[in-house]
C-alpha cells in the first residue's frame, strides 16, 4: 500500500530533522548533551500536522503531558516540528509567549521548558545573516521540549557550560551561512 502525500511529507521532514541533529547539533557538538540521549533513542521527534496556531498549542499541551508522564529513560526530550504553521519568524517568536503561558497554566514551570529553533532564527540585535543565528536554525520551525532536571544534571556535569555558547558562535562564524547550508544539504 502506497503512503499518502501527508505520510511522505512527514517522512521527508523527519529525515531532514534527523540530518540536522546528526550533522549540526551532534556533529558540530552544538549541544554536547544531545549525543547521549539521541544514541539511546530518548529523543522523541513529532512531526505536527497542525496548520493553525491553536492546533499547534493543543498538540504542544499533549506533548508536554506525554513528556511529564513518561520516564526520562524512555523519552528524555521531544522535538515538536511544525512545518505548516509559524513559518514567519516574528509570528513564531510571538508564539513562544503562548508556549510559556501554557507551561505555567499546566503547572510545569520548573519541570519542563521550551527551547526554540526556526529556519530564520534571529537573536535580538543581530542581522539576519549573522553567524550566531545559525546556532538556533533548524530546517523547520521546532519547539524543543526539555526536562529541567535533565538540563540541570547535564550542565552540572559539563565543565564550563557558559563556554558552550561562545564555542558555538565561533564554530558558526568559521562555518558561515553557506557552509551551514552545505552541511545540511543531501
Amino acid at each position: 500500500m502506497a503512503m499518502d502525500a501527508m505520510q511522505v511529507e512527514a517522512t521527508s521532514v523527519e529525515r531532514n530533522i534527523r540530518r540536522w541533529l546528526e550533522r549540526a547539533v551532534i556533529g558540530l557538538n552544538l549541544c554536547p548533551f544531545a549525543k547521549a540521549v539521541y544514541a539511546k533513542n530518548q529523543v522523541r521527534i513529532v512531526i505536527s500536522d497542525a496548520s493553525t496556531e491553536a492546533a499547534l498549542l493543543e498538540q504542544l499541551g499533549e506533548e508536554l503531558v506525554l513528556l511529564r508522564d513518561t520516564p526520562a529513560d524512555q523519552v528524555d526530550t521531544t522535538l515538536l516540528v511544525h512545518p505548516q504553521v509559524l513559518q514567519d519568524f516574528l509570528d513564531y517568536n510571538d508564539f513562544l509567549d503562548q508556549a510559556d503561558a501554557l507551561i505555567d497554566a499546566m503547572d510545569l514551570e520548573g519541570v519542563l521548558q521550551v527551547a526554540s529553533f526556526h529556519p530564520d532564527y534571529q537573536f535580538a540585535d543581530t542581522r539576519p545573516d549573522d553567524a550566531e543565528n545559525l546556532t538556533n536554525r533548524a530546517p523547520y520551525p521546532t519547539l524543543h521540549l526539555l526536562r529541567e532536571d535533565s538540563v540541570a544534571r547535564a550542565v552540572e556535569a559539563y565543565p564550563e557550560p557558559d563556554a558552550i555558547i561562545e564555542r558555538n558562535v565561533a564554530t558558526m562564524r568559521e562555518l558561515g551561512v553557506e557552509g551551514f547550508r552545505k552541511l545540511l544539504a543531501n
